[in-house]
């Protein structure tokens, strides 16, 4: 039988086709699903790789096998089979990989109602029995065909109406992923000017990887909505799990201010719930949730930690900064197609909650654009995440912890990884489960505190004799040779080198060519004091929401801003 070590991952199953995940590896998961959880039937569905389908109907052999009928949905995205799942009250499977490469395979599992399974809630023990042998029921189950697509589409646009909304023109970047199978049905008949790129089902990924957090994922996208003088971008990834946002100027908005901007419309419709935001999601939301009369919980980086702190405190909605976000009235499963719709729903009525088309109200404007809606959402400089391969990730971090606790007016946790908090800055560093990885994101009320935290926090983790190199948000690029003592600059996840080439993620030396014309990296900064810059983090309601968080270098007409992104 296979060995399942190598591919069974906190909360999923991912690996290399058919090298590490065959139809044999699949069927015996799909038995083994079935002996775990009791299903007497189950729900699956297969994204658009080659080998999704086969992996499907072995996965839908093993379940019936093991005395389970199946309902196979065929193509779908991952928040199709939630909302099957949660619809039909069965578990199910979805056989992706995400924006993984095309190489790549993997089987993504839920409970009746769309409850996560992981490694401590199922996933091991599914592992451990597949690889033994598994005797057949005495009655194997059925297969039979269903159609989820039209049931998918019909119940997102229940959750969030906007049929009543003024006309919108969105451009849209499924990545060759499975958005190009489920967007035209949800948009279908809305009032919406959809321009269409990579619809084209192909788990090749011809045209970019479908992972909209690397900005260089984007770029189509962002020269799109200026070409077409677009009201707005949506980017999904791979498996339309995920969704990113590129306001009208062209400019990349942090998943942060989506959770703000789609926190308070749920506020708006329950005031006094809870919403659960993750570490890395700016201060700015707790912020913002709090204004409205919401109750922030903070959680760990993670699906499965932040689903089950809104099955704890029945939070009605859920954000994290990787462009996942969560509903209570989507059996608290993510879904980034839900969390478009909210988006054209603000920018459609100008208001959080309901409101008649076309009416005014104070402070909004019939015809405001998507970067003035979000305005108020962003409030601080923001590193993004920025990985440092390390030989000791617990010397790194405790190196890290002891320059910073000592200092007045200092805080930390380790909740996950190591969080340093001062009154107009925090930071905090977290170690990659799968790979030798610290991965650091800073915020602050002003981008030299920002840099100067990032810069101090980078020195520490880079000492020799604890770095290894640098890495991008995806490892190491192909290519790039690894070096000692460097700083990479990133923005929300982007790496470029000085000068920035068309957002290529590459590690760069401290000082620039001398050939380069773009600007050095920040002289250094003094050690950061808990009290850096002299206002206060909280904003107090009616004072303008500046400066912004940063974001990655805006596009103009024709091509890329000379120098890339921002530090």
């Amino acid at each position: 039988m296979a060995d399942l070590a190598s591919i069974v991952k906190a909360y999923d199953i991912r690996g290399v086709v058919p090298d590490q995940l065959d139809e044999g590896v699949a069927e015996s998961v799909g038995a083994a699903f079935v002996k775990v959880t009791g299903a007497s039937t189950i729900v699956t569905l297969h994204d658009m790789r080659s080998s999704s389908e086969p992996l499907a109907d072995a996965f839908g052999r093993g379940a019936a096998a093991a005395g389970a009928d199946v309902l196979a949905g065929g193509l779908g995205s991952t928040d199709m089979l939630y909302y099957a799942s949660g619809d039909l009250g069965v578990p199910g499977a979805m056989i992706t990989a995400s924006h993984n490469p095309a190489q790549y395979n993997g089987i993504k599992l839920c409970r009746a109602g769309a409850k996560p399974v992981g490694i401590e809630t199922g996933l091991k023990d599914i592992q451990d029995l597949a690889e033994r042998p598994l005797a057949p029921a005495p009655k194997p189950g059925t297969v039979t065909r269903i159609d989820l697509l039209s049931g998918y589409a019909d119940h997102l646009r229940k959750l969030v109406d906007i049929s009543g909304i003024r006309p919108l023109k969105v451009v849209v970047d499924a990545g060759n992923g499975m958005a190009g199978l489920t967007v035209p049905k949800v948009f279908d008949g809305l009032p919406l000017t959809l321009v269409p790129l990579y619809f084209e089902l192909d788990g090749t990924f011809p045209n970019h990887e479908a992972n909209p957090i690397d900005p260089a994922n984007l770029r189509d996208l962002q020269r799109a909505v200026l070409d077409q003088h677009a009201d707005l971008g949506l980017a999904f990834d791979g498996d339309a799990d995920r969704c990113f946002v590129v306001d009208e100027r062209g400019e990349i908005v942090s998943p942060s201010v989506i959770t703000a901007l789609i926190a308070t419309r749920e506020l708006a419709h329950e005031p006094g719930a809870t919403v659960i935001h993750n570490l890395i999601t700016s201060r700015a939301v707790p912020e913002i949730i709090l204004e409205h009369g919401g109750v922030p919980v903070r959680t760990r980086v993670g699906h499965s930690f932040i689903k089950a702190k809104m099955a704890e405190y029945g939070a009605v909605f859920g954000g994290e900064h990787s462009g996942h976000f969560y509903f209570r009235d989507f059996w608290f499963a993510d879904s980034g197609m839900l969390a478009a719709l909210h988006v054209l729903a603000a920018l459609g009525s100008q208001t959080p909650g309901s409101q008649t088309p076309g009416s005014q109200t104070p402070g909004f404007q019939s015809d405001e654009t998507l970067s003035q809606l979000l305005a108020e959402f962003s409030r601080y400089f923001a590193t993004g995440e920025i990985n440092s391969e390390v030989a000791d990730q617990a010397a790194a971090t405790a190196l890290v912890k002891a320059a910073f606790a000592s200092r007045p007016g200092v805080s930390t946790d380790e909740l996950d990884g190591l969080t340093v908090s001062a009154a107009t800055w925090w930071f905090n560093l977290r170690p990659s489960n799968t790979e030798p990885l610290l991965r650091l994101n800073a915020e602050a009320e002003t981008q030299a505190t920002m840099a100067a935290v990032r810069d101090e926090v980078l020195g520490l983790v880079r000492e020799p004799g604890i770095v290894r190199s640098c890495a991008s948000p995806g490892g190491r690029p192909p290519g790039t040779p690894r070096r000692r003592n460097i700083l990479c600059r990133s923005t929300a996840g982007s790496w470029t080198s000085w000068p920035a080439r068309n957002a290529t993620r590459r590690c760069a030396p401290t000082r620039p060519p001398a050939s380069s014309s773009a600007p050095a990296p920040p002289a250094p900064w003094p050690t950061p004091s808990a009290t850096t810059s002299p206002s206060s983090w909280l904003k107090r309601p009616g004072v303008p929401a500046r400066p912004r968080e940063r974001q990655p270098g805006r596009l103009e007409r024709g091509g890329v801003r000379p120098g890339g992104g921002p530090a």
